[in-house]
């Protein structure tokens, strides 16, 4: 049984949980970074239609979105290391942190692949035939065309898809990793459990509003500068 509530504990209990929150932040920041470029080139077989590679590509984000990150989590972290051993690469010195970010870069990476691919899609194809019309090779219509309108279509996707990725970090603490939620399980044994979930809750819901306040005003950029590209033309 926890102890009785005390209110004043929350800001107690804070500056805390604030001081391992770099952990968590970093887990996320190189989750996203890693899972972008994944992404990418998980992307390119499915809208190239790549034989082969497009079908391990489908098999690999069906099995992502289709499994819970717990359980990825710990077939990454028990059973990378078995597949190495096979090849004579010994990684049973590596920090737990980076099995934790190849986690969550491959799981981020399967659903932002099919982001990429739905607003690559959403994109009027006359304007690549445009592209290809005037000289442009692939890459250029790619880079130059698609990508930059795909870019607004996949936005919203993606920033939801970064705010999961936070909520998701939460778990990392399973594999014994001392974020926010490790350092609140620590925490814990002070028997004041109430006040210390509901400091943790209020440090994961600044930052979501954080986050959306920059979505939000990265998205009204984009709006002007194509109202004033609109003008000139």
């Amino acid at each position: 049984m926890g102890k009785s509530f005390d209110f004043t504990l929350i800001w107690v209990y804070l500056p805390k949980l604030l001081s391992f929150l770099h952990v968590t932040l970093f887990i996320v920041v190189a989750s996203v970074a890693f899972g972008i470029l994944i992404g990418l080139v998980a992307a390119l077989p499915r809208l190239y239609k790549i034989p082969i590679l497009n079908r391990i590509v489908v098999i690999y984000i069906s099995y992502t979105r289709g499994t819970p990150i717990l359980i990825q989590l710990f077939l990454v972290y028990y059973g990378l290391p078995e597949l190495l051993k096979a090849v004579h690469i010994d990684v049973t010195d590596v920090q737990p942190l980076v099995f934790v970010v190849i986690t969550y870069a491959l799981h981020f990476a399967a659903y932002f692949s099919e982001i990429v691919r739905a607003a690559v899609n959403a994109v009027d194809r006359g304007q690549a035939e445009a592209g290809y019309s005037i000289g442009m090779g692939n890459y250029d219509v790619l880079t130059r065309i698609v990508l930059p309108q795909a870019w607004k279509v996949a936005l919203p996707n993606v920033a939801n898809l970064i705010i999961g990725t936070l909520k998701d970090t939460s778990l990392a603490y399973t594999l014994g990793v001392m974020d926010v939620v490790g350092r609140a399980e620590m925490l814990g044994t002070t028997y004041h459990f109430l006040e210390i979930w509901i400091a943790l809750s209020i440090i994961y819901y600044t930052i979501v509003l954080i986050f959306e306040y920059t979505y939000r005003r990265v998205e009204r950029s984009l709006s002007k500068y194509e109202k004033h590209v609109a003008a000139i033309n």
